[in-house]
């Protein structure tokens, strides 16, 4: 299976929790972060870096249903 990561750089302040959390999966790019990959293998710290961004701009995606940040 594969997820869709997609940070919204509205609310994205570049905290640089997703990239200490899963480097290989994510990048601060200036004034936002960004994945490195739209769709990624189904990786447990992407889902994380979902939960724990400060600014709720992560989420991950298994086809429409989102599956993260996790309620």
């Amino acid at each position: 299976m594969t997820w869709k990561v997609e940070i919204d750089p509205q609310q994205c302040i570049a905290s640089g929790s997703c990239p200490a959390i899963a480097p290989d999966l994510f990048v601060v790019d200036g004034a936002h972060a960004r994945p490195l990959k739209d769709v990624i293998e189904e990786d447990e710290r992407a889902l994380d870096a979902a939960d724990l961004c400060p600014a709720m701009a992560i989420t991950v995606r298994d086809g429409e249903r989102v599956v993260g940040p996790r309620p």
